[in-house]
């Protein structure tokens, strides 16, 4: 790949998705993009880049920045995240919403379903009051509307439901099929599945007591992560929480969260909930 076409491409995925590449990854877009301009009858990058600049449909643009998305994943990933949903946060969310008796959860980089899933498991697990009139509601969002599709469907293949699941909430939460293993639909029942890119507003999308957004600021530059992570405050209620990914951090990025100590995994409070002056000192440095 040439330089031109390599700084083409970066630029565009940067304004289009917000991914920044940095140098040295022309590997990864050859891996991801050869085979898109295979599938349109292209002969290779040189002509993909020839073909946004004089043809760029929605289609096109849409099937590049598919392509460079990351939708490697697994259930319960990292587990302590979902652990600490069950004995550390629910607890507080249950008692500040007794009265509302309603809960919102926002996974916000969804991919194929399976953090979504594991939440709502998570919670049939730990949570048994909930299912004596709560409602709760989980939102999973993502940039690439093929893994939206894929993820609705709760269809996974033998290898996927060994990666992070166990026996038991296999044979509990999941139908054996031709295909492989489905979802139960009262698994399913309780996620609401929307695209959406984390650059366009989201305010539309409403509170939440809880949000994951796990190993994606990790693709953002600093100015982007900081305006995504501003816009999420705002959509957290003093007693919500944020969760990032385990190489994810607020630190030197934005004032808008606090880390929120007695967790191990990387929880943090909205700035606003008053909650950890020592963290915001710590944040501020």
């Amino acid at each position: 790949m040439n330089p031109s076409d390599y700084e083409f491409l970066s630029d565009f995925l940067m304004k289009a998705s917000g991914l920044n590449l940095g140098e040295g990854k022309a590997y990864l877009l050859e891996s991801r993009l050869i085979p898109v301009a295979q599938s349109l009858g292209l002969s290779g990058i040189e002509e993909l880049v020839q073909a946004i600049k004089t043809m760029p449909t929605p289609q096109l643009k849409t099937s590049i920045i598919e392509a460079m998305t990351t939708n490697e994943t697994l259930f319960f990933r990292d587990k302590k995240p979902f652990d600490e949903l069950a004995n550390l946060m629910m607890p507080k969310i249950l008692e500040a919403k007794k009265v509302q008796r309603k809960i919102r959860i926002w996974c916000a980089a969804s991919s194929s379903g399976q953090e979504p899933y594991s939440i709502a498991m998570q919670l049939k697990e730990s949570i048994p009051e909930l299912s004596a009139g709560w409602n709760v509601e989980i939102v999973a969002t993502d940039l690439d509307n093929q893994i939206l599709t894929k993820a609705k469907e709760g269809q996974y293949t033998q290898f996927e439901v060994q990666r992070g699941l166990s026996i038991q909430m296999l044979m509990k939460y999941f139908d054996k099929n031709d295909q492989g293993w489905q979802i139960k639909p009262e698994i399913r029942s309780c996620i609401t599945w929307k695209q959406l890119n984390l650059l366009d507003t989201f305010n539309h999308l409403g509170q939440f007591d809880v949000i994951f957004c796990r190993n994606v600021l990790i693709y953002f530059d600093t100015d982007r992560k900081k305006q995504i992570l501003d816009r999420m405050a705002t959509q957290l209620p003093k007693h919500g929480y944020l969760v990032l990914g385990g190489a994810e951090t607020v630190l030197g990025i934005c004032d808008s969260f606090n880390r929120a100590k007695e967790f191990r995994a990387a929880v943090y409070n909205p700035a606003h909930a008053g909650i950890g002056l020592a963290g915001t000192a710590a944040i501020r440095k």
